[in-house]
């Protein structure tokens, strides 16, 4: 039982840096005092309690965190964008396409204290007082912030149901499961309508609870009849059982005691599962009157036991809210803590390339582009340290032996500019 969403995380970007410059009475020349911008908000997973499933994420396409604030004046910083902390549940897996195509696992919520940062927020520029020197003084220039990473997201969770349906073929399991909750499983009248274990989810006032309808079984399931096996390990997943048992039936003891052996002899520990049992159909008139001319049907069977009808939804409501007070006095299963992924940074090509594309000359390299990113060319200030940044870079060099000249146009990490 897998639920399943994708996403897109949003980590904010960096602030921009501030150009600034002192202006108080009885201080001459100043001097350049822009501050740095803030950096952006992170996208976090954390484990939120009364999470069961990711159903609340369904009509949510976008997790995105805040933007840094820019850099002001007297060097001071701007504020650092929002982290946004999003709430999943226990067992959740967190994954990202990496750039080969596959799936890679960012990291599991499995327990409290557990974080999984998905996206992370871009550091901001810096302001003008970082770049005056002995013969600038007066620096016109500063950095723009970095973007935050937009990461294709995927989460993940293997289901454990608060409360598995179980009951022979027919009992109307679908139907409870259509009448309690949402979910929408097939319907008809003959048996093993169901094929695999479908999933509703119940809100009883401010709880969730998560309710499988496992398929039925015929005996021998726990030799692999029937649905057999794969009715027997959804079973395994399920906090409590609720067995449902058809009112039309001569022999309620028996149809219960015949699933009970059947999860015993596959497992044993099934047994020790609290369960409780609840007789369908009491919308028929033969039911009602068979129940009230025969009581001893139901000796037996667990206490208390509820009367239902799956079709007029009477006795729905009261056992919704005992299941949901049964479910919430257990301690639920810490989760098996996963081994911790571990991420391999990927080989990054910090080369810087120069080469012609016809009359066109194109520096290409990761530090380059960010170089152009960060900085305006538009400004004489800002192209000043660019020229200065390619230099170190080696850039220049290049350029000289490609036998660059003035108004040669040459492409700078993506932005095209005349030479000069």
């Amino acid at each position: 039982m897998i639920d399943r969403v994708e996403l897109l995380a949003e980590a904010g970007g960096g602030g921009d840096g501030a150009i600034s410059f002192r202006r108080e009475r009885f201080v001459p020349r100043g001097g350049p005092d822009g501050g740095d911008g803030g950096r952006g908000g992170d996208v976090c997973l954390i484990l939120d309690r009364h999470m069961r499933t990711l159903a609340g994420f369904r009509g949510r396409k976008v997790l995105a965190a805040g933007r840094g604030e820019n850099g002001h004046g007297k060097k001071m910083h701007g504020a650092s964008g929002d982290t946004i902390f999003v709430g999943v549940p226990a067992g959740t897996g967190a994954y990202r396409r990496d750039e080969s195509g596959q799936w890679q696992l960012l990291g599991e919520v499995t327990g409290p204290g557990d974080k999984v940062i998905v996206a992370r927020g871009g550091a901001g520029g810096r302001g003008n007082v970082h770049f005056a020197t002995s013969t600038e003084q007066a620096p016109r220039v500063m950095e723009r912030g970095e973007p935050g990473e937009a990461v294709k997201l995927v989460l993940e969770l293997k289901l454990i149901a608060d409360v598995g349906i179980i009951g022979l073929p027919n009992a109307g399991k679908s139907s409870l499961l259509a009448a309690m909750t949402a979910a929408h499983p097939k319907i008809a009248e003959y048996p093993f309508t169901t094929l695999e274990a479908n999933l509703g989810v119940a809100y009883v006032d401010n709880d969730e609870l998560v309710l499988a309808d496992i398929p039925g079984l015929i005996e021998g399931a726990h030799a692999g009849y029937g649905l057999g096996i794969d009715f027997l390990r959804h079973v395994e997943r399920t906090r409590v059982l609720l067995h449902l048992l058809d009112g039309t039936s001569e022999n309620l003891k028996g149809d219960f005691e015949k699933i009970n052996v059947e999860m015993g002899l596959y497992k044993e520990s099934l047994l020790a599962k609290p369960q409780v049992a609840v007789v369908n159909k009491i919308d028929l008139p033969q039911v009602s009157e068979n129940l009230s001319a025969h009581p001893d049907h139901l000796a037996g069977l667990p206490q208390p036991i509820f009367m239902v009808s799956a079709l007029t939804h009477e006795g729905v409501p009261e056992l919704l809210a005992w299941l949901t007070a049964r479910v919430k006095s257990f301690e639920l299963p810490q989760e098996e803590k996963a081994e911790r992924p571990i991420l391999h940074p990927e080989a990054v090509d910090e080369r810087v390339r120069v080469y012609r594309e016809g009359d066109l000359i194109v520096i290409a390299g990761r530090e380059v582009e960010r170089v152009m990113r960060r900085l305006d060319w538009g400004q004489r200030d800002a192209r000043r340290v660019i020229m200065s940044r390619l230099a170190r870079l080696g850039v220049i060099k290049e350029l000289q032996r490609a036998g660059v000249k003035d108004g040669d146009r040459v492409r700078l990490g993506g932005i095209e500019v005349t030479w000069e």
